[in-house]
């Protein structure tokens, strides 16, 4: 079930000023996705300065599809979707847009994506990431050491190529929104976020609010949370909100009963416990012994904690307390061999690291360790606060950890078991300074 909050008073109180040194225009390109023939679309890279606060000669090229139907009015009623992450990219090549999408309802639509993904240039890719991450499952190495060599080799990479790591943030991003409302004279936008790019467009909306009719926000993370000090308790509600519904199903509860308690006991009881399976990587080639924690076993669960998936987690858990591993963890080190193809690691850690590692306390992330003890030393999110000492971006300005306040109306969803973006952030969204424990 989605959480729906049916309206929300949000009010622009920051204004970004940014020299104007460059004016942004659009560069024809080749559709990225099939467009359907009898759709008006227009597809081509919007070309802005890399960082607007400090203007140099480096520019980068965002692209876009801008599809609407005959008679449809090209400056009105406009929707901008653009993917979340942070990191993985809008358009997928391959998809298609159809004449008869749900999505030219109201109007036209917009596919936008981030600058630093995979679409754009530069694209911020790390490709020794999951190299990293498969040679320490082959081989028995730190996983984190590698992926920290990976990360720095990577920083290099750019640095040397004159890249500027810490112009890729959501305040440039939204900047990137603006000027591309603008370059297509579009009136009226309203704009579709997805989970960190639920962020993104609260950021428009104080930064840039002028023509923008309203929200659409789905699971969103805003960006003034200081995630990483609660992200453990994100997941423990959602197994919470998992084992009600468990307990409140008859067939289920009797199936799987005191479910809760036995997770609880076990995952608390194999901590700093290793395992042993014998993976074989494809067919063909020799099987051989990988090593893996109550990590990999929460992988398995959380994998699957979503509305569509969520049925098959109760076995998942009663599996695993029970010690049958094997198909679990094997499914979960397939995912991680073939790695990640959708997903800008650079783009990633420059947002995660300027905007929520530079103001997370490390020592509170580490509180939650003796509150949960079951997901003690859980890695709920890739950049970390070592990783991000590797990468090495200037932190954003203090008021994006401020919350956001505009009379553009939003419409906002949120998924009941999703364990990374809580409807707790929905409530925080429409009254911020309501919500218990948040405003002093």
């Amino acid at each position: 079930m989605k959480r729906i909050v049916p309206f929300l008073i949000l009010a622009s109180i920051w204004r970004i000023a940014y020299p104007q040194v460059h004016t942004p225009y659009i560069e024809p390109c080749p559709c990225l996705m099939k467009v359907d023939a009898r759709l008006k679309a227009i597809c081509g890279k919007l070309v802005v300065q890399e960082n607007r606060q400090r203007p140099n000669k480096n520019l980068v090229k965002i692209p876009f599809i801008f599809a609407r139907r005959p008679g449809q009015d090209s400056t009105k009623n406009i929707v901008l979707y653009t993917g979340g992450g942070p990191g993985y990219a809008t358009i997928i090549t391959g998809d298609s847009l159809r004449y008869n999408s749900e999505r030219f309802s109201f109007g036209g639509f917009i596919f936008f994506d981030q600058r630093g993904t995979k679409n754009a240039t530069p694209s911020l890719d790390c490709e020794g990431i999951d190299d990293a991450i498969r040679n320490a499952y082959r081989f028995n190495q730190s996983k984190d050491s590698l992926i920290r060599i990976a990360v720095t080799n990577c920083r290099r990479k750019f640095i040397k190529q004159g890249v500027d790591l810490s112009a890729y943030n959501t305040i440039e991003s939204a900047a990137d929104i603006s000027d591309l409302k603008k370059v297509l004279r579009i009136d009226s936008l309203t704009l579709f976020g997805v989970s960190y790019s639920g962020g993104l467009m609260l950021t428009v909306a104080r930064n840039h609010p002028k023509g923008i009719k309203s929200l659409l926000l789905n699971s969103p993370l805003p960006g003034y949370v200081k995630y990483e000090e609660h992200a453990l308790f994100n997941h423990d509600e959602a197994l919470n909100a998992l084992f009600d519904r468990v307990e409140k199903d008859p067939a289920q509860n009797k199936m799987y009963p005191d479910l809760k308690q036995r997770f609880r006991k076990y995952f608390t009881e194999i901590s700093g416990r290793q395992f042993v399976i014998l993976y074989q990587e494809k067919e063909g080639v020799p099987a051989y012994r990988v090593k893996y924690s109550k990590n990999e076993l929460l992988d398995a669960i959380f994998n699957n904690l979503n509305n569509s998936a969520y049925q098959t987690v109760p076995g998942i858990i009663d599996d695993i307390v029970q010690g049958h591993h094997e198909q679990h963890v094997t499914d979960v080190l397939n995912g991680k061999y073939a790695g990640n193809k959708s997903i800008s690691y650079g783009m990633r850690l420059s947002v995660y690291c300027s905007e929520q590692i530079a103001y997370s306390d490390i020592l509170r992330v580490r509180e939650q360790d003796k509150i949960v003890p079951w997901l003690s030393a859980y890695p709920f999110n890739n950049p970390d606060h070592k990783i991000c000492d590797c990468w090495k971006v200037s932190p954003e300005p203090s008021y994006v950890k401020t919350p956001v306040y505009s009379q553009i109306p939003a419409l906002i969803s949120a998924g009941e078991l999703d364990p990374w973006t809580r409807p707790f952030y929905n409530r925080l969204i429409n009254e911020p300074c309501r919500t218990p424990g948040y405003c002093l």
